[in-house]
């Protein structure tokens, strides 16, 4: 019998990116305006929708900033902080979520999956850092879709997805345009901690958790 499919979400789900990600954000753009953004003020953005892709969050808040810089030098300078030389890059900072042995009971009663807008190779970067030994099948990255989320596209490639969880509103509104219950990660050290809750709500969540270490309570209740 085929298990059913339970799909990630990597950022803010399966690795906190809180000094990777979304320092990055932050320091890319400050260097093109010289003003510091604060972690609100991005999960502001985030919690908006339509700003899954970093890359393009980050031009638009140089943009609101007064400085209009093509997406491709936004792109490079983002690049080089995140990934740096490979030793050095804000990457290096991301944690693991997930408590040893969690994702493996969970794997005794689904297949494991991964949606995520990441690049492909970074997505298997952090894969092979943290989780060698975990299958995820398929791994749906951003190269993979014609249309980033919240388009559902990803997760309608995706056979017997059963569930799919994220910690954005973007997360939750591709997983209702595909027909998949949702289960919203807002975790209580969100700047906007209640505001996302009642975004998840709004969007019909099926569950709403601090991490992704709750989810087997999720699954047994």
């Amino acid at each position: 019998m085929t298990k059913p499919t339970l799909v990630f979400d990597m950022d803010g789900v399966l690795v906190d990116v809180s000094e990777s990600y979304r320092e990055t954000i932050a320091r890319t753009a400050e260097h093109f305006t010289g003003v510091k953004v604060t972690r609100q003020q991005i999960q502001e953005y985030k919690n908006q929708g339509g700003w899954n892709d970093d890359w393009r969050l980050t031009q638009h808040i140089i943009a609101e900033a007064g400085r209009a810089v093509p997406l491709d030098e936004v792109t490079a300078q983002f690049q080089q902080l995140f990934r740096g030389n490979g030793s050095d890059g804000l990457m290096l900072r991301e944690q693991w979520v997930a408590r040893p042995g969690t994702l493996e009971k969970l794997a005794e009663t689904f297949r494991l999956a991964v949606f995520t807008g990441r690049p492909r190779e970074e997505a298997d970067l952090t894969l092979q850092r943290f989780a060698p030994g975990l299958i995820f099948d398929p791994i749906v990255a951003m190269e993979d879709v014609a249309n980033p989320k919240p388009a559902p596209d990803g997760l309608l490639s995706i056979a017997g997805a059963a569930f799919y969880v994220g910690d954005t509103v973007d997360d939750a509104r591709a997983a209702r345009a595909a027909k998949v219950p949702f289960i919203g990660i807002a975790a209580p050290s969100n700047p906007l901690y209640i505001d996302l809750v009642f975004l998840f709500q709004a969007e019909r969540a099926y569950a709403i958790v601090d991490d992704i270490n709750y989810l087997e309570e999720v699954f047994s209740s």
